[in-house]
């Protein structure tokens, strides 16, 4: 199962709706509403996360909304959380893939 992530800092305006838009997204695509949150405040934040914007959600390590340009360091997503549709559409895009490596191709 592809892993999702809730990327966020404490405090963040926009983390709230993030969980929510998740929770529907989940729910829509059939999955149990499962992930995994990671506080950039944290001591032991992966270097792989540490400069994206609050509130970022990976699928299979990707941005739902695509890299978001010009950040560094702690900063807001422009636009605020990302929306049901972008992690909708990032869920079922990972699942053809997961699917299409596991089907075998006809000799």
């Amino acid at each position: 199962m592809v892993s999702v992530e809730l990327i966020y800092f404490p405090g963040c305006p926009h983390v709230d709706s993030a969980r929510a838009h998740l929770r529907e997204a989940l729910n829509e695509v059939g999955r149990e509403g499962e992930w995994t949150e990671i506080d950039l405040d944290a001591q032991d934040v992966p270097d792989r996360v540490r400069d994206c914007p609050s509130p970022t959600v990976l699928v299979g390590g990707r941005d739902v909304d695509g890299p978001a340009p010009g950040v560094g360091g702690r900063s807001c997503r422009m636009g605020g959380a990302p929306s049901v549709r972008s992690i909708v559409r990032a869920l079922e895009s990972a699942r053809q893939a997961t699917a299409s490596r596991r089907t075998p191709t006809p000799l």
